[in-house]
């Protein structure tokens, strides 16, 4: 097993490049800043375009995929069965597929683009700055991100479950690049660095605002070195459950976080302005549907402007950074699942529950602000970690809620750096399904060490562009994986459908008759 390990050539190399990227972020952080900077406006103008339609064809594939005869095959054999029941199930993919993020801008987003809206027409602080900030936060956090999760996983599961092969993505994409050992070690290389960034951008994001709740909380104000060592204890949580492996450790966190969530949720829905929140959500759902395809494709040639880029393209870089080591996970977890079941369920459930967090605590923020001069948009402006807990400052039990929320940022920053520690173990060990503990170790370092070299070069601005860069080459990957699956499945025998079967005996039992006269 260690051998699998020691002896992969993808472990030594995107090891190393990460740990040069430690040492020069450490070591120069202002020219490490600077560079961030300059491949930041690099990537998002030149290639803002092609992240808005690689992820618009992903939803149209994944759609018309779901809907196809093709969405009736399992992941597994025909007589498999989900291994985890269905909170379970979506608890995990919750953890592991918003991570902090959503904890994070589920006030901050909303009440952002209130103040600097996306629109140069659109008046800040108005009536319709609001409706818009919700629609578009909607947007962002809605179907498609998670329809580049459920591509990576559906192809990997498709490979490990039906295929019985490693959940590699490079063996994923062997119909499309074939066999040879170089190309598939370049693939995973870039899959596992990717990964890296996108969940040190999270530990980064969940630093910044468990700092900003202690502040609120016990006042310990806002420096580096209480957000290095929020790191540090997160690194030492999420090391400890790593050792428990799947069904113990990541499985019971992905449960209590779960219910945390949902306690903190249903709090802010009933002591906030429950009827307000029921119909931001209402409307920002009609909102979103109207607007999908103008949104999905929204650049600013003519008008010129960041805001798409700052925004959107983040966004969609950040997922994509994030789809190989989510993909693998949800893959591992949805053993037994039609493909059917399984994009609709990635694709339709935790979008669901990010909207009404949204709603929630983004509509609760609105309110305050507009009802009560709350002064939240001020906050955000001044220190975008801050809103969550400015908000409960207008809530009753504030100091028992922003304790939870900092438990729940906890928990969440641990079960998604958990599962990115066992499933980069995994790539980095030949696919094994049980890799070694002393990978996940190294890669639980790397994580945490990239997270405070981001946060010491730049903060958010350099977490931002962390996720962006490392998205790139992985975005051309995730067509290549669509036509990979696309290419299996037409070879591919097709389940027997309970209505064909019943068709099926009808017509027999009628030839038997008709034999008989």
């Amino acid at each position: 097993m260690k051998n699998k390990t020691w002896n992969n050539p993808v472990f030594w190399v995107s090891a190393s490049i990460l740990v040069v990227l430690v040492l020069l972020g450490g070591l120069l952080p202002e020219s490490f800043g600077r560079v961030a900077g300059v491949l930041f406006d690099f990537t998002t103008i030149n290639f803002g375009w092609f992240y808005l339609l690689s992820v618009f064809i992903i939803i149209l594939f994944l759609a018309g995929l779901a809907l196809s005869k093709a969405g009736g095959i399992r992941l597994g054999g025909e007589e498999e069965r989900p291994e985890f029941p269905f909170f379970t199930w979506i608890g995990m993919l919750f953890s592991a597929g918003f991570g902090v993020g959503l904890v994070f801008w589920g006030v901050a987003e909303p009440m952002s683009h209130y103040v600097d809206t996306p629109f140069a027409g659109l008046e800040g602080r108005t009536v319709e700055a609001a409706r818009v900030a919700m629609g578009y936060s909607f947007f962002h956090w809605g179907i498609s991100q998670w329809s580049v999760y459920a591509l990576v996983g559906l192809i990997i599961g498709f490979m490990q479950y039906r295929k019985q092969k490693d959940g590699l993505i490079s063996t994923a994409l062997e119909p499309i690049a074939g066999h040879r050992p170089g190309m598939k070690n370049t693939i995973d290389s870039f899959a596992v660095i990717a990964t890296v960034m996108g969940v040190a951008t999270s530990i980064g994001l969940g630093a910044l605002q468990m700092n900003g709740g202690l502040n609120a909380v016990f006042g310990t104000g806002t420096s580096f070195w209480i957000q290095l060592a929020v790191i540090a204890v997160v690194f030492a949580a999420y090391m400890l459950s790593s050792t428990t492996g799947l069904n113990k450790g990541i499985r019971y966190l992905s449960n209590l976080n779960l219910i945390f969530a949902i306690v903190l949720l249903l709090f802010v829905f009933v002591t906030g302005p429950t009827l307000f929140i029921l119909e931001t959500f209402t409307l920002a759902i009609g909102d979103y549907i109207s607007n999908f395809i103008g949104y999905s494709l929204r650049l600013q040639p003519y008008q010129g402007g960041t805001w798409v880029r700052d925004w959107t393209i983040f966004y969609w870089a950040w997922a994509i950074s994030w789809s190989p080591f989510v993909g693998a996970f949800v893959a591992r977890v949805s053993k037994g699942r039609t493909i059917r079941e399984f994009i609709m369920g990635v694709m339709t459930v935790p979008p669901a529950i990010a909207c009404f967090w949204i709603a929630a605590f983004g509509g609760t923020a609105l309110w305050n602000d507009a009802n009560r001069n709350a002064g939240i948009a001020d906050a955000v402006q001044a220190d975008v970690s801050s809103a969550l807990f400015k908000t409960f400052e207008q809530m009753p039990f504030t100091m028992v809620v922003s304790i939870l929320s900092i438990l729940l940022i906890l928990t969440f920053l641990v079960t998604s750096a958990d599962s990115a520690t066992y499933i980069m173990s995994s790539m980095t060990s030949k696919g094994s399904p049980n890799p070694p503990r002393v990978p996940k170790l190294v890669w639980g370092v790397l994580m945490s060490a990239i997270a405070g070299v981001l946060l010491y070069a730049g903060g958010l601005n350099a977490l931002q562009t962390a996720s962006l860069i490392s998205a790139l080459p992985f975005t051309l990957l995730l067509l290549l994986l669509g036509l990979s699956i696309a290419k299996l499945l037409r070879k591919e025998p097709l389940p027997i459908r309970k209505a064909d079967l019943k068709r099926f005996l009808r017509l027999e039992k009628v030839a038997k008759e008709e034999k008989k006269k």
